[in-house]
């Protein structure tokens, strides 16, 4: 039986605490009167054991019970590293 806990994708932020990072999940709505389409942006703060995300990461996170004050996300998966990470490594993009 699936997991009936949300999943959210966006992009990290910020990495500069320790096994937290900030991630920025945008999506789009229709304005209620003006009809126009625009963007929201949301930041939640998610789990990160492993200290394996950096600034600029795609990622999926996913509910989990209150961690902290402000976390109750976690780090599913990583879909996509930085492009920093990749040019470090010295491939092409």
């Amino acid at each position: 039986m699936p997991s009936r806990r949300r999943r959210l994708t966006g992009r990290v932020v910020s990495d500069k605490m320790d096994k937290t990072v900030v991630v920025v999940v945008e999506r789009t709505k229709r304005h209620p009167l003006y009809h126009k389409v625009i963007k929201i942006r949301k930041r939640y703060m998610a789990h990160d054991a492993e200290n394996a995300c950096r600034a600029g990461d795609l990622v999926t996170i996913v509910e989990a019970r209150p961690l902290s004050r402000h976390k109750r996300w976690a780090v599913e998966t990583v879909l996509e590293r930085a492009a920093e990470e990749l040019m470090a490594k010295g491939e092409e993009l």
